[in-house]
């Protein structure tokens, strides 16, 4: 009889035990997290994303000395080495590529029309994913591509050469841009509000950023892309990242300026827009106090703390560092300069000084400059008047893409121009750099495809150590 209640009360409680493992396995859910998201919850991440990873560069800003640093100047004496990639393909990239995921999977596709067409939404993905791996490679060199966003399937991607990462992403582009359909545009889009012509846009003007980044190393290509996006339509405005006056999304530089005053304008590009009148001078930076002007803080010292702040002058008030003031994507200066160097390459028919001219004067419209007479005089000036050389041309395009340190350091990379001198204090080397340095987690955790990777590059890892494309 005991063996009979004692087996019984065994089977009970094992009975019960399952009964409860599967109610907890039920009730165990957070009925305040969602289980999936919305593309366009995902688009709305990784557009956020163009602010934090794209327009955030102070690093660049300061390798080609439009800014300086006013107390702590390692970084623009080039302290750092190494820096991390793994967060753009963790966060940005795997989003985009979970927007793909969701409107191509025929389980998922039906729900994620919420967010617009699969067709146009996948397009845009894929416009964005273009968009960021440029961002990678173009700072990094060979990096994880086809082998990468793979999750768990493959914790240690191998790396692609420069040369197959561009070659594939112009495909990328043009194919994305003929996919676009005439269905809905996707939703969770602040930048363009779901507008299709503008994405087509957006993907042709960085593609012909990409074939002029191209134009040393393969010349024909790069104007066969050139001219191929040109034709198709670049952006015709301003494309303006819009902050907003509240902390959430706020203008970095405000952010910045809050409780530090780490950055001013360099006496390289203040003192190179004084002599020539240039009424912009004004906008990008206030008046240092105890001079009544801009003056600009002496770039890559490593006494920089000794300078009073009152004898140096910050970015400028509203118009760079306001809580909700704009900053460009790609500003239509930008695109006109690029059409400008295209002519002088011989690459498109356009008149070169016409074009040089038309970005110096769409640079002062999107710093808000009017003063008409001051900008005839500037236009004047004999630094200014279109002299014909290739140099003058990506000068003004340098002066002109104030706070786009990215596209400045890229710039200067493959043209040499400006003229640049290295930090007078230098940390690391002599030479401006001119690519980052890997994590030290690919090092560490994915040594086999890192070492083939400095192989790719030459045997370096390094600063100094030149991409594919600068020649």
């Amino acid at each position: 009889m005991k063996k009979i209640l004692i087996n019984s009360l065994m089977l009970g409680a094992i009975m019960l035990f399952s009964i409860q493992c599967s109610d907890f396995e039920d009730i165990n859910v957070d009925p305040n997290n969602t289980t999936s998201v919305a593309p366009s919850t995902l688009l709305t991440s990784s557009l956020r994303n163009i602010a934090g990873n794209v327009l955030n560069g102070t690093t660049t800003e300061l390798y080609v000395q439009r800014m300086a640093e006013t107390q702590y100047s390692d970084a623009s004496r080039y302290i750092d080495i190494n820096f991390d990639f793994n967060g753009l393909y963790t966060g940005v990239l795997a989003d985009l590529q979970h927007i793909i995921d969701l409107n191509s999977n025929p389980e998922t596709s039906a729900d994620a029309l919420s967010s617009g067409s699969n067709a146009n939404q996948i397009a845009v993905a894929r416009i964005l994913k273009a968009y960021f791996f440029l961002q990678i490679t173009d700072r990094w060199g060979p990096v994880p591509y086809t082998q990468s966003l793979q999750g768990r399937d493959n914790f240690r991607p191998s790396y692609d050469t420069q040369e197959t990462i561009y070659r594939d992403l112009f495909k990328e582009l043009k194919e994305a841009v003929n996919q676009i359909d005439g269905g809905a545009g996707v939703s969770g889009d602040f930048i363009f509000d779901g507008n299709m012509d503008e994405w087509k846009k957006f993907a042709n003007t960085i593609r012909a950023k990409m074939a002029l980044q191209i134009s040393e190393v393969d010349p024909s290509g790069g104007q066969s892309e050139f001219t191929d996006a040109m034709n198709a339509g670049l952006i015709d405005a301003d494309l303006m990242y819009p902050y907003l006056a509240e902390s959430n999304n706020q203008n970095p530089w405000f952010g910045r300026f809050i409780t530090r005053t780490d950055w001013a304008i360099s006496d390289v590009l203040a003192d190179y827009m004084r002599p020539s009148g240039d009424p912009r001078l004004d906008v990008y930076a206030d008046p240092a106090p105890n001079h009544g002007e801009v003056r600009g803080m002496p770039y890559g010292i490593e006494a920089a703390g000794d300078i009073p702040n009152a004898d140096i002058s910050f970015p400028g008030f509203p118009a760079v560092r306001g809580q909700d003031a704009p900053l460009p994507i790609f500003s239509l200066s930008q695109v006109n300069f690029m059409r400008a160097e295209a002519a002088m390459r011989g690459w498109i028919s356009a008149d070169v000084q016409e074009m040089y001219e038309a970005a110096i004067m769409a640079s002062m419209n999107q710093w808000g400059v009017t003063d008409a007479d001051a900008i005839a005089a500037f236009m004047a000036h004999e630094s200014v008047a279109f002299d014909g050389t290739m140099e003058q041309i990506m000068t003004q395009k340098w002066v002109a893409g104030y706070t786009q340190g990215y596209d400045g350091w890229a710039d200067w990379r493959r043209t040499g121009f400006p003229t640049l001198s290295p930090a007078v204090d230098p940390l690391n080397g002599t030479e401006i750099p001119v690519r980052w340095g890997y994590p030290t987690s690919e090092r560490d955790l994915n040594g086999e495809n890192y070492d083939a990777a400095i192989g790719l590059l030459g045997g370096e890892d390094g600063l100094g150590t030149p991409l594919w494309w600068d020649k």
